[in-house]
């Protein structure tokens, strides 16, 4: 009897191991799918003369904040700074040719002190972004 109780208490168990769900990996953090991205390649872009040939991420540090231009349809989305890696880590993998590196324009900064002071603070957010997630920051004069 006690043998009896003994299998029937360990099919029992091993039913509900097999019942239990498998471990779920978990998802890739925005800057885990950014660090994926392999490392910059200068050889790929230093040569380039005009911004307009350009094919990685282009950013432009904004009094508002930062703006992602989408080099194929020529439009800027507006971001908030504390979104920038999430919104880089949501680009496909052929938003990246050059590797980990990007461009940064940054236009003359405003003339009041309210407006200069939101905008350092933009660029300093942004540089500081990208160097924690080991991104090269190619810096381009205001056109």
């Amino acid at each position: 009897m006690r043998y009896a109780c003994l299998c029937l208490l360990s099919l029992n168990l091993v039913l509900l191991a097999s019942c239990s769900k498998p471990p779920q990996t978990p998802e890739a953090t925005p800057e885990t799918r950014i660090k994926q991205i392999p490392p910059a390649d200068p050889e790929k872009y230093v040569s380039l003369k005009d911004m307009k040939a350009w094919r990685n991420p282009y950013l432009i540090i904004r009094v508002d904040g930062v703006g992602l231009l989408d080099v194929g349809d020529n439009l800027t989305q507006i971001l908030d700074p504390d979104k920038l890696t999430e919104a880089l880590a949501n680009l496909p993998a052929s938003a990246w040719p050059y590797g980990r590196v990007v461009a940064v324009q940054e236009p003359n900064a405003p003339n009041s002190a309210e407006g200069k002071a939101r905008f350092l603070k933009n660029r300093a957010l942004v540089a500081g972004t990208l160097k924690s997630l080991d991104v090269v920051i190619t810096w381009v004069p205001s056109s």
